[in-house]
């Protein structure tokens, strides 16, 4: 499976608890940080949870 990057872009203060809630299982914490995590079914919902916040790439 691919492995994607993911960056935070948006402020999680004015989201709803479920959002911030999905944000730091994701492991981003402040606008800018990036993470790397394995394509799979349950990345891709939390990722359309909060598409808003999120930029998402392919990591080399």
């Amino acid at each position: 499976m691919a492995r994607l990057r993911i960056t935070q872009t948006g402020s999680v203060i004015t989201q709803s608890p479920r959002h911030r809630g999905t944000m730091r299982a994701l492991g981003l914490t402040r606008i800018g940080r990036s993470v790397e995590h394995e394509e799979s079914p349950v990345l891709t919902g939390m990722l359309q949870k909060v598409s808003h916040l999120v930029k998402v790439e392919k990591a080399r």
